[in-house]
């Protein structure tokens, strides 16, 4: 994340100047390079320079959230945004998972893999060379895509002139100044959304780290008890609930309501989600199994959809040169909140376990109430005079 965050501006900078492709081929191709060399780290600090190396090489996230806004008309853009976010979302989700499933693979698997092999030596390195394979598979793929950034050049051209033809209109004016402003920081509604981005990109990291802790966490602490491939099964799950409702229905709900209803609604439901989660771990067997599982599926569509409106306005703020530097400011100010969110998270955790006894809200109760508040305070921000949208 740090290295992210200290980079992912200029990347935006190299997709507006030289096109959105060339970022998008090297990032995939630094995953290929540094995740492998990730998964054979010698030591501590081998993994610590490979993971900046990684974040620092991997800028494509915006401009990948620029490509999609200007390979579809503007009646699918919810939907592109959709599937990178969604793409996004169930990274997050099937790589624990992969994790689960194929680290240490010697001593979960000794029948196919021998302690004295790479594999043994390097327990980490299977889900790392699987990921690097997919990567290179990407790279492959993408070297095909066709370049977007010269597109709609013409189009954003002439409604800039359309715009400031409109001089009776007052409205039309200020559309017109704020679209000719070379500064996105004095953009508001590109940096209000970038905020609300944030709070909700620090919930959703912050909750990615305690579920897998609650989950592995024994009965007596308030967890589930669960081994390390049953949250990796469930977040498998997780994934697969949220790709199907991402490319099916969101896209009607954003054109229905509009990305900020979608956010603040989807937001509202994932505090009700969150509150029922201590009470899940009362319960056992298949019933624990299909009420863990439906709540997960239900937290990471509604997280994913929240923070997908937010793609849309902020993409919907700038115009098209401005799109990458745009989602690289963005990209940035989330790698740092994303950067606090496991640490602050493992941290609340544990001070949770040592309250059992506690009079107000024990053990875990206490770690999905800040998890709400959290939660709570990125739907206040979505509503006015703090978030404001462009218009169109």
């Amino acid at each position: 994340m740090l290295g992210r965050a200290f980079t992912s501006v200029a990347w935006g900078l190299v997709a507006d100047r030289y096109g959105r492709k060339p970022v998008i081929l090297i990032g995939t191709a630094s995953v290929v390079v540094f995740n492998t060399l990730f998964g054979l780290s010698l030591n501590f600090w081998m993994a610590i320079i490979t993971r900046f190396c990684l974040g620092s090489f991997n800028g494509l996230l915006g401009p990948i959230k620029a490509y999609a806004m200007e390979i579809f008309r503007d009646e699918y853009q919810g939907l592109a945004l959709s599937a990178v976010s969604t793409a996004w979302g169930i990274g997050l989700i099937i790589g624990p998972a992969i994790g689960g499933f194929l680290a240490q693979p010697a001593k979960q698997y000794p029948s196919l893999f021998s302690q004295d092999s790479i594999f043994g030596k390097f327990p980490f390195f299977l889900p790392c060379l699987a990921i690097s394979v997919f990567a290179f598979l990407v790279t492959i793929v993408s070297s095909r895509i066709p370049e977007t950034l010269h597109n709609h050049k013409f189009n954003d051209d002439e409604s800039y002139d359309a715009l400031k033809d409109l001089s009776d209109d007052p409205e039309s004016n200020k559309v017109a100044e704020r679209n000719g402003k070379s500064s996105l920081l004095n953009n508001w509604p590109l940096i209000s959304s970038i905020i609300v981005y944030c709070v909700f990109s620090l919930h959703d990291m912050a909750y990615t780290e305690i579920f897998s802790l609650w989950a592995n966490s024994p009965r007596k602490y308030g967890g589930l008890g669960y081994s390390t491939a049953d949250v990796g099964s469930v977040l498998a799950f997780s994934g697969f609930g949220l790709l199907i409702f991402q490319l099916s229905l969101y896209s009607y709900a954003e054109r229905l309501l509009g990305p900020i209803i979608v956010t603040r609604i989807s937001g509202s439901l994932a505090m009700v989600v969150l509150s029922c989660y201590p009470l899940i771990a009362k319960l056992s067997g298949l019933a624990l199994t299909v009420t863990v599982t439906s709540a997960s599926v239900a937290k990471s569509v509604l997280g994913t959809s929240a923070i997908t409106g937010l793609f849309i306005l902020q993409n919907k703020a700038v115009r098209q040169d401005q799109r990458g530097a745009a989602n690289g400011i963005a990209m940035t100010a989330m790698s740092l909140f994303k950067a606090i969110g496991p640490a602050a998270a493992g941290i609340i955790f544990s001070w949770s376990e040592k309250r059992q006894g506690a009079a107000f809200l024990p053990g875990t109760q206490m770690v999905f109430f800040i998890l709400n508040v959290v939660l709570a305070l990125g739907v206040v921000l979505t509503f006015k005079p703090f978030l404001a949208e462009t218009q169109q």
